[in-house]
């Protein structure tokens, strides 16, 4: 078991997602930042869909029951295991009554702790991923233990990879929506001409723009969206979709992030510059 001394911010276990329910309202939820838990699974040699730890800007402090294998990937975070730092990007052996310390992000904001056959939390609708009401929680904030499988006889073929730099990019890909036609030259131009920033109301489900653009009042019936999903609203606010966001929506779908870019958007903070860029086609 890891023991769960404190939860840190807003740390959440999380796998590639929840899929086949959307029809009935239920996100795919997932990894606000799947590059980064793919990285980590495969430091481990895990399966790509295992659950890891998502921790957002300030993490948790941990001890471990039973011998492991760990790894860290995504923002960088200030690290200690039994008081000494350690690094993102590499595999550690971690023996039992070790402690963990996760600091705060000094670059992005989701840092993922991978451990060696994932976390073996009870997979709801074929999923790992918290999202409540579907699972008890939506944070770890209210458990004392997460289980895992305890192992002291794996040696890593991958020691080390390269550092993730999605915190440093400020580029957002996006294809065009299907309510793109509606737009204005002068819409378009504030668009792809402008820079955003990041607004302080963002989560697991949604990010907000702090500049807007000439409002859109058309009406429509409530539509299919999905992560990465930019609506326009009637007085011009941006809001992106994100992992946990709604599975319709009635505003104008805009834009669409491309994949790379939804990871983009979730290493990024309050106050941080942002552009858009349409891909070709």
């Amino acid at each position: 078991m890891l023991l769960v001394k404190d939860a840190g911010f807003y740390t959440s276990l999380q796998d590639l997602g929840r899929f086949h329910y959307r029809h009935l309202g239920v996100p795919v939820s997932g990894a606000m930042d799947l590059i980064a838990a793919a990285r980590v699974n495969s430091l481990l040699e895990n399966d790509p869909n295992d659950a890891v730890l998502e921790m957002t800007l300030n993490g948790p402090k941990l001890e471990f029951s039973e011998p492991a294998f760990i790894a860290f990937s995504g923002a960088e975070m200030q690290l200690e295991l039994n008081g000494e730092a350690i690094e993102l990007d590499q595999a550690y052996f971690v023996s039992a009554g070790s402690t963990l310390n996760c600091g705060h992000t000094s670059h992005g904001i989701r840092t993922y702790m991978a451990i060696k056959g994932g976390f073996q939390a009870p997979a709801i609708l074929g999923s790992r991923s918290y999202y409540f009401p579907v699972t008890p929680k939506k944070t770890i904030q209210a458990f004392t233990e997460i289980p895992y499988t305890p192992n002291s006889d794996y040696e890593s073929k991958v020691l080390r990879v390269s550092h993730s730099k999605l915190y440093r990019e400020t580029t957002l890909n996006v294809f065009p929506g299907p309510e793109y036609e509606l737009l204005s030259d002068a819409q378009l131009e504030a668009l792809f001409a402008g820079t955003f920033t990041l607004a302080k109301e963002q989560d697991r489900m949604a990010c907000q723009l702090q500049e807007v653009i000439e409002g859109q009042s058309h009406q429509m019936i409530t539509s299919a969206t999905l992560p990465g999903t930019v609506q326009l609203t009637p007085s011009g606010k941006l809001i992106i979709l994100m992992r946990d966001g709604q599975t319709t929506g009635g505003y104008p779908r805009i834009l669409q992030l491309e994949d790379y870019s939804v990871n983009v958007l979730a290493q990024k903070k309050f106050g941080d510059r942002l552009n858009f860029h349409r891909m070709p086609g």
